[in-house]
């Protein structure tokens, strides 16, 4: 049987490896862009391999991160080790990327035994439910791709406040005003046009304005069975009611709207001229814009409405916990510079923090104009269902 290492390997291993990581980031990260080597690996930079990490293995690749400036913010050397055993469930179409950055702390920290359990969201929130009515929820953290789940897991009092380290560094909005969820990625709602047949200023900066725009009569694109489109519904309804919410879909209906399966078809038809326009979360036309460096595909941006929502990828811990330290600093990890880095980079996502810039030519989220409501109160996805029927969008 092979020898396991002593407690001295150890501590010389991990030593070496955050050493490395911090040299890494020290010696400028813009040098490192697209690098994704694990220094003593297989290579591949997937987090699957053994040996120390550099920045490049939380860094995408890629013309977006070419040149970027070197992230800002907390690292992981400056936190506590992530060890012992952490049982996590993830939730959302995102889930299968995001369980490659838990992969990559698994690797980077010795002792650190993560298991996962990836589901639906709506699927997962129900299991969740029947868990903690049975005092027996069977996760120490819960990670998702919108506030609308986070809150509702929230009201049910699932979930522990986190501790203030966590919070401290995400703006007001974007974490739960109580401390029991926050937001680790953001995403904004966007305008993706084709720039063969449109300018920037012929897209209006109200979402309520676009069926009574002659000019996109028969020309924009929309996925009303995707969920994030649902929850873009649905915060019409928060910010103006369901009566303004449903004329608005019949106006749509109307005005002659071709219906994709998601958005990032959505998105690539408007890359191909098939639409003028569309509505879709603004990293599907970053995605066609990295496939397709050539596409005639630009993004705008509504002001103050829900077609300007920015909503969250979040955790939560749960109560229940056997391991309230380790809970706590893993949610903590996914706030550093290097998580951050990564969310921007490979999930093409907003950061959090304010040292980590978005990826490409996007504003930065304190230059959004989204409307000022609760993001858990997009937790009425089912109220939101009923009155797309009844209009005969879904």
């Amino acid at each position: 049987m092979k020898d396991e290492p002593s407690d001295t390997s150890r501590l010389t291993d991990r030593t070496t490896r955050r050493r490395v990581l911090a040299m890494s980031g020290a010696a400028g990260l813009t040098g490192l862009a697209g690098c994704n080597t694990i220094l003593g690996g297989n290579g591949n930079g997937n987090g699957n391999g053994d040996g120390p990490l550099s920045i490049g293995d939380f860094r995408g690749s890629g013309a977006f991160v070419q040149g970027r400036p070197a992230p800002e913010g907390t690292t992981m050397e400056e936190l506590p080790d992530l060890s012992g055993s952490l049982s996590i469930y993830l939730a959302g179409g995102e889930g299968g990327l995001y369980e490659q950055l838990i992969r990559l702390f698994e690797q980077y920290y010795d002792d650190f035994d993560p298991s996962v359990e990836l589901l639906p969201t709506a699927d997962l929130v129900s299991r969740i439910e029947t868990e903690h009515e049975a005092d027996a929820v069977q996760a120490d953290v819960f990670m998702t791709v919108d506030a609308g789940s986070l809150g509702a897991v929230a009201d049910i009092g699932a979930t522990a406040t986190l501790s203030d380290d966590i919070l401290s560094p995400v703006p007001d909005g974007f974490k739960d005003a109580d401390g029991n969820w926050v937001g680790f990625a953001g995403r904004a709602r966007s305008i993706p046009y084709n720039t063969n047949e449109l300018s920037e200023s012929d897209v209006p900066d109200s979402v309520h304005d676009f069926p009574e725009t002659a000019a996109l009569e028969g020309a924009i694109g929309w996925a009303p069975s995707y969920s994030a489109f649902q929850g873009f519904i649905t915060a019409m309804r928060v910010n103006r009611g369901d009566e303004v919410t449903r004329q608005w879909l019949q106006d749509m209906l109307d005005h002659g709207v071709t219906e994709y399966r998601d958005e990032w078809y959505t998105s690539n038809n408007v890359a191909d001229g098939n639409v003028k326009l569309g509505f879709a979360n603004h990293y599907y036309a970053l995605r066609v814009q990295r496939d397709r460096p050539d596409a005639p595909i630009k993004l705008a941006f509504t002001k103050d409405d829900a077609g300007a929502l920015v909503n969250v990828s979040g955790a939560e811990v749960f109560e229940s916990t056997s391991d309230s330290e380790l809970s706590n600093n893993f949610v903590r990890h996914l706030l550093t510079a290097e998580a951050q880095e990564f969310f921007a980079t490979r999930a093409f996502a907003y950061p959090m923090i304010p040292g980590v810039q978005p990826a490409g030519d996007l504003p930065t989220i304190d230059q959004l104009n989204p409307p000022d409501i609760d993001l858990t109160e997009l937790a009425d996805v089912g109220g939101t269902l009923d009155l797309m029927r009844d209009v005969g969008v879904l």
